[in-house]
């Protein structure tokens, strides 16, 4: 039998026979994308730095969800361009491409269990960009880039940030239609308190940077 895919009201429909006598209907799930660009007056390598270093992961996350890391894998990046060693000799935590954890936080204030997530790192290119995926974990597809390059702000010297997820949420339609009423709007939630605590911490970071090289 010929696979005809169809669309309706903007959803996928896979048929098994003809378009006007279907045998069979399999729902094909959306893939959604969020995407979020932040500029930092930081060099590229203090960002990258900073992203790269799982121990920030949680911090980056609200405080009502108790995020922690139960178990981390680290895998060792290539050597850095420029450099004589594979990570910056003051910040050896780094994600290499191959790098596996596991991530619990609460699913909302209070909750009496946590949720688990799987990752791994499966791109990794020094100050360039650095990819992850969900292995297990609240989505039925999940992966996240990180994108960095240098760009001046008048005569400041920073970095442009683009977060680009690509996402499915389980349960079909029923997913699709969760993504619509409130999941895309928490998506914008999340990362734009991401990008404050990014600015946050970084700006910790850059004063921690200045005050060991004035010593």
């Amino acid at each position: 039998m010929p696979l005809i895919v169809d669309s309706i009201h903007g959803r996928q429909y896979l048929w098994a026979g003809q378009r006007t006598q279907p045998v069979r209907c399999t729902y094909i799930p959306m893939r959604h994308t969020h995407t979020a660009e932040q500029w930092l007056p930081y060099p590229v390598a203090t960002v990258f730095d900073f992203f790269s270093n799982p121990e920030n992961l949680p911090r980056l996350m609200p405080q009502w969800q108790k995020a922690r890391i139960e178990k981390a894998t680290l895998a060792a990046p290539p050597w850095r361009p420029g450099t004589i060693h594979s990570v910056d000799v003051a910040n050896p935590e780094v994600a290499g491409a191959g790098t596996t954890m596991t991530i619990t936080f609460l699913p909302f204030p209070f909750a009496p269990f946590r949720v688990p997530w799987d990752a791994e790192i499966t791109e990794f290119e020094w100050d360039n960009h650095f990819c992850d995926v969900q292995h297990r974990g609240p989505f039925s597809y999940w992966r996240h880039c990180h994108r960095l390059e240098a760009q001046l702000r008048g005569a400041l010297e920073g970095t442009l940030l683009n977060d680009h997820v690509e996402y499915e949420l389980p349960l079909g339609p029923l997913g699709d239609l969760a993504n619509s009423l409130f999941a895309k709007h928490q998506m914008k939630s999340i990362f734009a308190y991401r990008q404050k605590r990014t600015t946050e911490l970084l700006s910790r970071v850059s004063a921690e940077l200045h005050s060991i090289h004035e010593k």
